[in-house]
């Protein structure tokens, strides 16, 4: 019996590819034949993974996983398999959040929650990593969903940080970071007016560190550079850093002094978990998947009004008292992220369907 997962862009230090390697060693622990096929993937993981190409012919009594994030050629061929077919959903943004930035995203985006619509009558076993995204799937006729938990390798936060960079930022500015690709659903220029309303009444020390790809969608990050340019705000004041290696994001998480995310549509939200672990206060609008990820900690904020925004940023930054149970609420969030194992989950879904334990 084979269990192998379909993964559309198999990429290091990206939450899918994490995933689909640790599910990987997991199988093949368990005495299972497991592989994983992609249509592209990073160099140095090609002797990692199988060109799609290459999948073999599957066995009714076989398991395909597809991680769904995006349209590919790998949906139809998904649904066409005689294996037991199991779907993780990472998430689809929906296509207005891109409308008037690149219709070719929106056209993208649109085709993606169709597939996926397509997949609910021919999916064994549905699987989400939040409520949130759990939700999405029963609203596009998935008979059931179950929330599996994103695989986090806590491990490699641990390595050493950029002593130069953390140096560096440390300058005696408030830093309020957000991590995630810069695109329209983040709603970036609502941190922007924030950091404007900070500079202006509260005071001129401050900068706000934007960490992610700018090249995904360059009209809406050519805006952002307009705005805050219209703000008469400085590339100091408005740091973009493009992707950055991991010595060097963990160096900014360390030199921050909050973690701020406006975004208005959230699979799940890595940084947040990322922000727990270097003990970052967080502050995040209550929008799609993130009351699920935060379960309680950080703050949860309903108004984005920039200048309700930016006093509470300044509070949370400047009163210990305050980051200090802050930090602890997020500590208790991050034990339970840390304990909820995906294995004993895994092996009941194979039981289920109908998969014998092999031999090792």
């Amino acid at each position: 019996m084979r269990i192998d997962q379909l993964v559309p862009a198999y990429h290091r230090g990206d939450a899918i590819g994490d995933e689909a390697t640790h599910l990987k060693r997991f199988f093949r622990s368990q005495g299972f034949e497991s592989e994983i096929y992609r249509l592209s993937c990073d160099r140095e993981l090609e002797s990692e993974s199988e060109d799609f190409n290459g999948f073999p012919e599957s066995l009714p009594s076989d398991i395909t996983i597809l991680h769904f994030a995006l349209p590919s050629p790998l949906t139809p061929a998904f649904r066409r398999l005689p294996s037991k077919k199991v779907i993780i959903y990472h998430n689809v943004t929906s296509p207005e959040f891109f409308a008037g930035y690149s219709e070719e995203m929106v056209r993208i985006a649109g085709i993606g929650r169709e597939e996926l619509r397509s997949l609910a009558g021919d999916t064994d076993v549905a699987l989400a990593d939040s409520g949130f995204n759990a939700g999405e799937l029963v609203e596009m006729g998935f008979r059931e969903s179950h929330v599996f938990p994103l695989f986090v390798d806590f491990t490699k936060y641990r390595r050493p940080i950029n002593a130069f960079l953390h140096k560096l930022f440390r300058d005696g500015r408030t830093n309020i970071l957000f991590v995630g690709r810069v695109a329209p659903n983040k709603k970036i220029e609502d941190l922007i007016k924030v950091v404007f309303y900070y500079k202006k009444f509260i005071s001129p020390l401050v900068r706000l560190i934007i960490v992610g790809k700018t090249s995904a969608l360059p009209v809406y990050y050519h805006a952002l550079i307009k705005l805050a340019d219209d703000f008469l705000l400085a590339p100091e004041e408005v740091c973009f850093t493009g992707h950055l290696p991991d010595d060097e994001m963990f160096a900014v998480y360390r030199a921050a002094d909050v973690f701020l995310s406006l975004s208005e549509h959230e699979g799940f939200c890595l940084p947040l978990v990322e922000s727990m672990i270097f003990d970052l206060p967080i502050i995040a609008f209550d929008s799609t998947a993130v009351p699920d990820t935060l379960d309680g900690a950080g703050i949860l904020i309903r108004d984005k009004r920039a200048e309700r925004v930016a006093e509470l940023v300044d509070f949370v930054a400047r009163d210990q008292n305050l980051r200090e149970k802050i930090i602890l609420g997020q500590r208790e969030r991050l034990v339970k992220l840390q304990t909820q194992g995906q294995e004993p989950f895994l092996l009941q879904m194979i039981s289920r369907l109908g998969g014998q334990q092999p031999r090792v």
